[in-house]
């Protein structure tokens, strides 16, 4: 796995360790995918599996500092359409599968319907766009891959959405969130499960129709207010901050990234194809929550 702090790089580690899978993180400083070229990338997965090869590469690396990448773009090009194609080469010079992950943001949210892999892709933000320069950079390396997009990922670890709403819902009574982008709130933990699956697919099965492009992401939908509400009805129950949530629009809370209105996924492929779905966004943000405020030392 390319990745070890992030997210889902957290998620695959954990997630691994309890379905019996062996995973080996191989991140910075070893491995830095903003400087990376092929021998590099080569060199630190040598020096990561001993000379014993890997059965399959996950690529969780990514910068994903959404907003400040409208004014590094240049960085977040390197890691995630750079850094992906090291990886896609390395991976098709060990021959082995990879999985690749990309995001729900390469889609422009100007659609009224679910976005399905067919879909046109038209990013509005710079990392959207470094992220499908990604999926092109594997595509263009030939590597025997599958690339998963997601969206609206939450996790116990590192920051995210919840940890945001938890935080401001310590110091405030009301907080604002947005009521006018709608997407499919994403259980990092459910994620690591399906890329996992998916890699094991890859790794056991040639199949052509088990490559190329997936969508992975919460069932259901929700815009960002309704998540906030769900975080806080969570937490209240754990004995955690909540707070009330005040529905504003996207004008009202401007960022320097513009963000997709809607970008909810079609994951219809992956369980046609894989056999795999992720649960309902509700059924599991109750554990992620529950498990924030316990972690933070408070609630039941």
């Amino acid at each position: 796995m390319i990745g070890r702090t992030g997210q889902l790089a957290r998620a695959l580690g954990e997630r691994a360790g309890s379905g019996g899978h062996g995973v080996e993180a191989v991140g910075r400083p070893a491995l830095d995918l903003a400087n990376a070229d092929d021998a590099g990338v080569l060199a630190a997965l040598g020096a990561s599996f001993g000379g014993h090869g890997p059965q399959a590469i996950i690529n969780a690396a990514a910068y994903t500092a959404v907003d400040r990448a409208e004014t590094e773009p240049a960085n977040a090009f390197a890691i995630n359409a750079g850094g992906a194609g090291a990886v896609a080469r390395a991976a098709r010079a060990l021959a082995v599968p990879m999985v690749q992950i990309s995001t729900d943001y390469v889609f422009a949210g100007d659609q009224a319907d679910v976005y399905a892999e067919h879909h046109a892709t038209a990013p509005v933000n710079v990392y959207g766009a470094s992220k499908l320069a990604g999926e092109a950079a594997v595509l263009a390396a030939g590597a025997d891959a599958a690339i998963v997009r997601t969206g609206w990922l939450y996790s116990p670890f590192g920051s995210n959405f919840a940890t945001t709403m938890l935080r401001l819902a310590a110091t405030a009574g009301t907080v604002r969130v947005v009521d006018d982008q709608h997407g499919c709130p994403t259980s990092a933990l459910d994620l690591a499960d399906v890329v996992i699956a998916v890699a094991v697919h890859l790794a056991e099965n040639p199949a052509p129709e088990l490559r190329g492009v997936f969508h992975a992401a919460g069932g259901g939908e929700a815009s960002r207010a309704e998540f906030a509400s769900a975080i806080f009805a969570a937490a209240r129950a754990a004995g955690g901050p909540s707070a009330r949530v005040a529905p504003i629009s996207s004008a009202d809370f401007p960022t320097a990234a513009r963000r997709p209105a809607q970008s909810r996924l079609d994951c219809g492929r992956l369980a046609a194809v894989h056999g795999l779905h992720l649960p309902h966004w509700r059924d599991s943000c109750g554990g992620i929550v529950a498990r924030l405020v316990r972690e933070a030392g408070g609630g039941r």
